[in-house]
């Protein structure tokens, strides 16, 4: 009589923690240098397929009120209708449309970026994901990063101020940086 045993499972959900994942941006200021922010509230879960990662997907969420450039003036007016206008688009959110391999360890994940309501198909590259570990409590977590760059007026974030010395004041290439640490579901 042979024994049959379960298929190994290739395929499992797993949640953005967001205690430990943060959503940065940097862009120019004034045209000498970088001015960095977050976004502290960021959602979501990975459907990670560890076979196939043609088969992954990805949803990501993050509260567009949470913005945080340690200056509250400035903060103030990237939460107003010049910018993210959070009242009318409380949420960015991320949905992967394909997932590909590029080298050992390094993913390039493609998706639906929405900011301000405005979606438009951006890729990330991505380190990792990490190999599975458990933490002290019994979950199992791991993670990775990943990052883009984006032009702020594809999102309709066109306002800005001409400077006396020509150029101006923000940048329109801003770079985003993804750290995420997901617990298995």
């Amino acid at each position: 009589m042979s024994t049959m045993t379960a298929p190994e499972v290739t395929t499992r959900v797993w949640n953005i923690d967001p205690t430990h994942s943060s959503a940065q941006f940097k862009v120019k200021h004034m045209m000498i240098s970088n001015v960095k922010g977050e976004f502290t509230a960021i959602t979501g879960s990975l459907k990670h397929d560890s076979e196939n990662v043609a088969n992954s997907y990805i949803e990501a969420s993050i509260h567009a009120g949470t913005i945080n450039t340690r200056d509250a003036q400035r903060d103030a007016h990237l939460k107003s209708p010049d910018f993210f206008h959070v009242e009318k688009h409380p949420t960015l959110a991320f949905k992967s449309t394909r997932i590909s391999k590029k080298a050992e360890g390094e993913l390039a994940v493609t998706g639906d970026l929405t900011i301000r309501g405005v979606t438009r198909p951006v890729t990330f590259v991505v380190e990792g994901p990490s190999a599975p570990a458990k933490d002290p409590w019994g979950n199992t977590r791991m993670g990775l990063s990943a990052s883009t760059r984006i032009n702020r007026k594809d999102f309709d974030l066109t306002w800005n101020a001409a400077l006396e010395t020509g150029g101006i004041l923000v940048g329109d290439e801003v770079t985003i940086t993804l750290d995420v640490e997901f617990i298995r579901a």
